[in-house]
C-alpha cells in the first residue's frame, strides 16, 4: 500500500514538470508564421506606445537633500572674489575675548 501512495504522490509531482517542459522550444525550432494581421496590430500597437509616451510631462530632477544644502551652496564659489575681502583683525576689547562669552 505504501508504494502505490509513494507512486501517486509522486506521478502528481511529477505531472505539471512534465508539462511545462513539453512547451519549451528546443534551439533552432522555428517559431509559427505570424499573419498579416498579428503583423500590423504589433505595428499599432507599437506606434500607440509611442504616442503615449509623448503625452508624459517632463519631470524636474529629484533632489533629496535640497532643502538641506540650500540654493547658494549649489554655485561653485569664486576664488578670485574672495581674495580682496581678506579676513580684518578685530580691534578692540571684542577680539580679545575670553572665558564663558567668548565667539
Amino acid at each position: 500500500m505504501r508504494v502505490v501512495t509513494a507512486a501517486v504522490v509522486l506521478a502528481f509531482l511529477c505531472g505539471p514538470a512534465f508539462g511545462q517542459a513539453q512547451a519549451v522550444p528546443q534551439y533552432g525550432d522555428m517559431g509559427k508564421d505570424k499573419s498579416i494581421r498579428q503583423i500590423q496590430e504589433e505595428k499599432d500597437a507599437e506606434a500607440a506606445y509611442r504616442r503615449s509616451l509623448g503625452n508624459i510631462p517632463e519631470q524636474k530632477s529629484n533632489d533629496p537633500w535640497g532643502a538641506v544644502r540650500g540654493d547658494n551652496s549649489a554655485k561653485p564659489a569664486d576664488k578670485s572674489a574672495d581674495k580682496p575681502a581678506a579676513r580684518k583683525a578685530k580691534t578692540g576689547s571684542s577680539a580679545t575675548k575670553t572665558g564663558t562669552n567668548a565667539n
